[in-house]
């Protein structure tokens, strides 16, 4: 018991030392094990064991420990916590390979208190089906938490709380017997002076308030004109959100691109007949307040007139001072601006080969991870065909016993057969299927009668199910056209955001024109040899499939964007074409009727 409570005692104050924030549990149990090289043998590797444990199922452990200090244990100090921990690991990963009475040692050299609340609580079967099975459950799959922990603590409960009745009993009567030996101290009353009984105060007066005036109904709504200012602005927004959707969908003609051949069949249209009338979109109209002038006073005018003053002066004085002989600095002031701005490139330059040499750095990354793929997949190859080979020498030879087997059953059958031929047979009597038994059974019929009644119900039963998998078609159809009408209204208002996107994206590829450095020789070296190894990896990565950088699958998925705007753009020109069409074709007619 005592070899056991000092093993215990060692785990105890290793995992006081452990936090986990800082330090590893690799090399913590590397650190602990260097530190436990005095004890034998046979206790360094219990502590050991038992240490790597606490901390290679901390998580499962810390759950219990947990609940155990919110709901039994509120009473008990911290600084048990990894007292704890032990108990239940040992009761749950190492009961059955210590043993009961090993374990019940172990209990007994721990203060009995601490320990039997605990086991109680841990060993409670509501606990062990209910939260602690399913907090486990999500660290570690259900099926393996059921069958190799909860089972096992469910096993070990009866003899385990037995244990625990038992050790309790023990404490109290070691209570009782100290209590009776010990001295009782009986106290005894003080000899006061009984005060005198206060009199009871008069009540006071309940003071009467005065009845409030209602609060008037106004105050919790809101004024009229609020209200009204609302309803303007409801409909401001959705006739320009109207507006907006018109102009996008019936834009005139001129804003369109067009391609090479749309100028011959307007031409075309143009000899058939004028065109129909193009109805104007109306526009929502932006107002900004005219200059307001300014009324100046007689300080304004006057330090404006002064101000004017000195610059006169300034000017005369740069012209006298040129007259006398002064230079001029206009032309150092040039030549330092070209000196900044050859240093400028310069400056933009070297980034610029900085950051081409790191992209050429990572083209050659990825060629060397594309190599060592490639042999990865060389040697697999090579491996699996070895497997392949085995699989099918061992194939071949459970096919060749299985068809040994069937054969032999396969004989034994025939031999059967031909000992049930030799037999000789009986004549049975003959059934006749139209018969009724007469058993005098309520709804009796003939076996032709039911076999009819039974292709009825079933024809029926089929007739229902056609039926109502024509309902459940009509439906399909029904949500499809809803859906097809849906998506007819997104392509619209993708049509109108997809213009605004196609010009934001124009400013951009201007400003991204306008805003790049000077090309250099080196720039250009560089950009030869990333624009090598790039062809280099793609031909490379064809036949291994290997996953392209994030880089180059953002510049997909922007060529895939752009392409889809590209699109709609030319299903939005069909559209308006057709439209057209429409209009010039129907113009004839009307102008007819008109007339």
């Amino acid at each position: 018991m005592a070899y056991y409570g000092k093993c215990i005692d060692i785990v105890i104050e290793q995992l006081d030392k452990f936090k986990p924030e800082k330090d590893s549990p690799d090399q913590f149990l590397e650190a602990a094990s260097s530190s436990l090289q005095a004890l034998s043998p046979l206790k360094q590797a219990f502590v050991v064991e038992v240490l790597s444990g606490c901390l290679e199922y901390r998580k499962l452990l810390t759950i219990v420990v947990d609940a155990f200090y919110v709901r039994d244990g509120r009473l008990c100090l911290w600084a048990d916590y990894s007292l704890f921990q032990v108990l239940c690991y040992l009761a749950t990963f190492q009961l059955d390979e210590l043993g009961f009475q090993l374990f019940c040692s172990i209990i007994r050299s721990r203060p009995i208190h601490k320990t039997c609340k605990f086991l109680r609580f841990f060993f409670n079967p509501l606990n062990l089906g209910s939260w602690i099975k399913d907090e486990w459950g999500l660290l570690y799959e259900t099926t393996h938490v059921k069958e190799n922990w909860i089972d096992p603590l469910l096993r070990w409960q009866p003899e385990v709380l037995e244990l625990v009745d038992q050790l309790e009993g023990v404490s109290a009567s070691q209570t009782t017997v100290s209590k009776t030996k010990a001295k009782v101290t009986e106290p005894k009353e003080f000899n006061l002076t009984t005060p005198r009984p206060r009199p009871i105060p008069a009540p006071e007066p309940v003071p009467t308030m005065a009845k409030p005036r209602q609060v008037p109904r106004s105050t919790f709504q809101e004024p009229k004109e609020k209200q009204q200012l609302q309803m303007i602005k409801r409909h401001n927004r959705l006739k320009a959100e109207e507006l907006l959707l018109r102009a996008n969908i019936e834009e005139l003609r001129c804003a369109m691109p067009r391609t090479h051949r749309e100028p011959l069949e307007q031409d075309c249209k143009k000899k058939q007949g004028p065109p129909a009338r193009i109805r104007k979109t109306p526009r929502l109209t932006f107002y900004r307040p005219d200059h307001i002038p300014v009324k100046l006073n007689t300080a304004a005018i006057l330090r404006e007139g002064a101000l004017y003053q000195r610059q006169v002066e300034k000017e005369l004085q740069r012209v006298d001072k040129l007259v006398d002989g002064a230079g001029d600095f206009s032309e150092f002031l040039e030549w330092q601006k070209k000196m900044q701005a050859k240093d400028r490139e310069e400056q933009l330059a070297a980034g610029e080969c900085r950051r081409l040499q790191g992209k050429l750095s990572h083209e050659e990354a990825i060629l060397a991870r594309q190599t060592l793929a490639q042999e990865n997949k060389q040697k697999a190859d090579r491996k699996k065909e070895e497997e392949v080979m085995e699989e099918s020498r061992e194939m071949l030879q459970r096919n060749a016993e299985a068809a040994r087997e069937e054969q032999r059953r396969r004989c034994e059958l025939i031999s059967q057969l031909r000992a049930l031929e030799t037999q000789p047979t009986r004549k049975g009597k003959l059934v006749d299927l139209t018969q009724i038994p007469g058993y005098g059974v309520e709804g009796e019929m003939s076996v032709v009668e039911l076999r009819e009644r039974l292709a009825l119900l079933r024809e029926t039963q089929q007739r229902e199910e056609e039926e109502k998998r024509d309902q459940i078609i009509q439906g399909k159809r029904a949500k499809s056209q809803e859906l097809l009408n849906t998506v007819e209204r997104l392509s619209l208002c993708r049509k109108a955001m997809g213009r605004t996107a196609a010009m934001r994206w124009e400013q951009k590829k201007a400003q991204a024109a306008t805003g790049a450095p000077s090309q250099d020789e080196r720039v250009l070296e560089l950009q030869r040899r990333i624009e090598e190894r790039a062809v280099e990896r793609r031909r490379r990565a064809a036949p291994l499939h290997v996953p392209a950088p994030r880089t180059v699958r953002r510049a997909s998925r922007a060529q895939q964007e752009a392409q889809h705007w590209l699109e709609l753009e030319r299903s939005r020109e069909r559209r308006l074409r057709a439209l057209q069409r429409a209009d010039s074709a129907i113009a004839p007619a009307r102008r007819l009727e008109a007339a």
